[in-house]
């Protein structure tokens, strides 16, 4: 494997102007028990299908309980969590990335797939310019973007949930899901593994207010 390729593909996702050419393609994929429609572009993660991580992570959705509420895609991508996730749950999502170039694309895929008037997408770096609580924060963070980055997704959530309200992320066990656990565990006080398959972890973690920390 090339791995020079691979870590400049992987730079280049969770940049906030990536400076590829542009490489437009259309796929359809069933999500949550819709046939949905993702147009991608290159300079965005998993342009050419739904990554497998996403999926498990949608797959998992049916084994928790969601109280009503705002959702939060936090780093959305061109955007198959939030537009799925919307079309499911018919709750409002605000889809956040750093990328523009994947944000234009999650705000026209929102569009052809009919949840427009749904989401709101805008460009955040991590928590930076959200400022509303929510019933669910859905992340799949970007290993590569490095263990800051991913702490910082996990650990500050806390702070935009409502009471009730859940983080579920995914990770692979080899890319730190044990350690996410813990970490997640000493945030919240609580933390469950509501799925496995094929090496990635579906962690969940509930907001107490009661419970100290």
């Amino acid at each position: 494997m090339d791995t020079s390729k691979e870590k400049i593909a992987g730079e280049m996702y969770f940049t906030a102007s990536p400076n590829s050419e542009h490489h437009y393609q259309d796929f359809d994929f069933d999500l949550l028990g819709n046939h949905l429609h993702f147009t991608t572009d290159s300079g965005v993660f998993s342009k050419s299908t739904v990554d497998f991580g996403t999926r498990t992570m949608l797959n998992a959705l049916n084994k928790t309980t969601i109280i009503s509420g705002k959702i939060l895609d936090l780093g959305t991508g061109y955007g198959p969590v939030g537009v799925a996730v919307a079309k499911y749950l018919q709750q409002p999502v605000d889809m956040t990335d750093v990328n523009e170039r994947a944000l234009a694309l999650a705000h026209k895929n929102a569009e052809q797939n009919g949840v427009l008037s749904l989401v709101n997408v805008f460009q955040s770096d991590i928590y930076a310019s959200v400022s509303d609580k929510y019933a669910l924060i859905l992340a799949n963070p970007p290993i590569r973007a490095g263990k800051s980055v991913v702490t910082a997704m996990l650990q500050e959530s806390i702070q935009y949930l409502l009471p009730g309200g859940k983080l579920i992320a995914v990770l692979q066990k080899k890319q730190g899901a044990p350690s996410a656990q813990k970490n997640m565990a000493t945030v919240f006080g609580n933390v469950k593994v509501i799925h496995k398959d094929k090496g990635y972890y579906i962690l969940e973690s509930t907001y107490d207010p009661t419970t100290k920390v």
